[in-house]
Parts: structure tokens; sequence; C-alpha cells
């Protein structure tokens, strides 16, 4: 009888199980960030579970992933997912410009942006608004809570009007729609999800991730310290109330065959760059029609419901590093040499701006 079986009463020794391992051989751990600080139950914590759900299921390397995010809750998010990943925690309102300038200097990483409705929606809303006209390929995620967290809890852009804070205070300003926004300055994919809601969160992000373009996802994630109350429309109670799906998603990566469960209604199948989009309709909704989809928003708006589902994709729209016709070599990696114009090419380029 070995020494390990007499410690265990004659038994043989009982063996660990192995951890789940995806393409790459990382395990689901390997995804996973340092511990949360945030408020026990926060709806972000959610997004973050799903985020690490979504990388470890689509087997993405975390070296070829930058996480980028500003000021607020909603930016503390990239240091709890994937350690393995670089990272920049930007100023408050910069986290799009900030990826701007990650990816035009390295176009092989593929940036993800945690951003919130502060973040977004009002210091930052001018170079949230280019991001997507530039249509910068990103993932960008907003934590959407409707207030400001760190700072005690005012309203923020995207509160909607008559909405009351903890002390029965009336919000007087319509709110942003960020899904709305997203279309009029030229994201190429939008959708709209909930915090509690993982089995339709996951597999958008999935489907954001592998969009070549930008990716707009606005999540509701209420605030349970400031917004989660009577009279809050950012409520849990109020968004599942009120919440009212488009369609129902999957996300086929190209190495998976593509299968489909539903049995009624219309479903839609949409090519991207490595997978298929596999759509349920729920409602009469075509999300490569731009018009329609700012037209549904506007609708719910009207009806106080909260659109969720994937809302808007434009699959073949060029992203900015083929519009400014990047090297193939990211720019952060080029020489010197390469990079500075010699003295001949200096002249020409003076000669020309003459003409």
């Amino acid at each position: 009888m070995t020494e390990i079986a007499r410690q265990n009463n004659g038994q043989a020794p009982v063996q660990p199980i192995k951890a789940a391992t995806n393409r790459l051989n990382l395990t689901k751990q390997d995804y996973r960030g340092s511990p949360s600080t945030l408020c026990k139950g926060c709806g972000h914590d959610a997004i973050t579970a799903s985020i690490i759900t979504a990388c470890y299921e689509l087997s993405i390397d975390p070296k070829q992933i930058i996480k980028l995010s500003g000021i607020g809750c909603s930016s503390k998010t990239p240091n709890y997912f994937m350690n393995q990943s670089f990272g920049f925690n930007g100023t408050h309102g910069r986290c799009a410009a900030l990826a701007t300038g990650a990816g035009l200097a390295n176009h092989t990483l593929k940036p993800i942006g945690v951003s919130g409705d502060g973040d977004s929606a009002s210091i930052g809303l001018g170079n949230f608004a280019h991001m997507m006209r530039r249509n910068l390929n990103i993932t960008y995620i907003i934590e959407n809570n409707g207030v400001y967290g760190l700072t005690k809890g005012q309203f923020s852009a995207t509160a909607d009007q008559g909405t009351r804070t903890r002390r029965g205070v009336p919000n007087p300003w319509q709110a942003m729609d960020l899904g709305s926004l997203a279309i009029i300055s030229g994201a190429t994919f939008v959708a709209r999800s909930f915090s509690g809601d993982r089995k339709q969160l996951t597999p958008l992000i999935k489907a954001a991730l592998n969009h070549r373009g930008a990716a707009i996802l606005d999540v509701l994630s209420p605030c349970v310290i400031f917004n989660d109350h009577e009279g809050s429309t950012k409520s849990l109670r109020h968004i599942r109330d009120n919440r009212e799906p488009v369609n129902t998603i999957d996300f086929i990566p190209s190495y998976e065959q593509i299968e489909t469960d539903y049995d009624e209604g219309e479903t839609i199948h949409i090519p991207m760059h490595s997978g298929v989009v596999t759509l349920h309709k729920l409602k009469d909704h075509d999300p490569t029609d731009r018009i329609r989809a700012m037209t549904v928003l506007e609708e719910a708006n009207q009806q106080h419901k909260f659109l969720t589902g994937l809302i808007y994709i434009n699959p073949g729209q060029p992203d900015l590093a083929e519009v400014e016709n990047l090297t193939d070599t990211p720019l952060a990696r080029l020489e010197e040499a390469q990079l500075r114009p010699s003295a001949e090419a200096l002249e020409s380029i003076n000669a020309s701006l003459m003409r």
C-alpha cells in the first residue's frame, strides 16, 4: 500500500478534476482578472462575467486584446477580466479617444472599451461620436445605469425624464438614447442588452468581438446603491418589467457547424468576419435596415420600453484601418527609418502643396 493510500484510510487517492480548456488550451480562469471591488450585486460584475465567458468560448488570445476605459464605476471593469491583456485606464470621457489612438497604432489588436453613460454620453460625447463616425474596429461596452455612482448618484445624460432620485427629486431633462446616437453617428453594430440576461448578453458580446468596425453595446446595468429604488426607470425591477427583445441571438464561430434549434418564426443568418450571427426574429425587425432600426428605437421610447437585442448591423462597411490604408505591419512596430521620410520625399510633398 502506498503512503498516499495509507493517508486516505486505505482508499486510492482521488484524482483531481482537470479544468476544461478551449482551443488555445486555456481555462476559463485564464480569462479572469482581479477580484471586483464594486458593490455587492452591481450589474457591472455580471457584464464582466459575460465578457469572460464570451472570450473563453471564442478562444480569443488575451494578448491580442487591449482593454481601455475612462473614469467611473464602469471604468474599473477592465481590471476584472483578462489579466494577461494590455490595458489603459485613462481620464474621464477619453475612452473613445484612447481606443482610436491604440487602434491606429496597432490595428492587429482588438480593443475592448468599457465605458459608462456619464463617460460616453456627457464629457466624452464628442470623442464617442467621432469614434463611431470613423468606424474604429472596437467592441465598446457602455455600462448604463443613469447615474454617477462614484459621486453619489447625480443624474447622467441617459436618465429618463421624470425618473426620481432616492430623495424623490425628478429629472427634468430628456434622456439621450445611446442606441439611436450610435446608429446616427455611424456605428456598424448596435445592440442593447441587460446585465441580468447573460443568455442574451454573452452571444451579443461574441458577435461584437467578431465584427470588424465600431460595435456598440448599450447594456442596462442597475446601480444597486443609487438607482435601484421605486421611481427609477433604471432599477432592476423596472428594466425587467419593461424589457422588450426584438430577437434572440446565437453567434457561431467559423470553426463550428451552423445549427439552430428555433422551430417557429423567421431565422436570419448574417455572415461576419469570422463567423455567423443567427437571429430569430421576435418582432418585425430587420437589423440590416438602418432606418427601421432607428424607428423601432423611437417607437420603444414612446412606449417607455427598453428594446434589447441586435438592433442594427452593417458588416460590409470598411473600418478605420482600411479607410486609412494602414500598412500590414502596425505603425507601433515600424522602425524609425520606415517612419521618417527622406529629404527627397519631403521636398516632393512640399512641392505638391504649392500647386
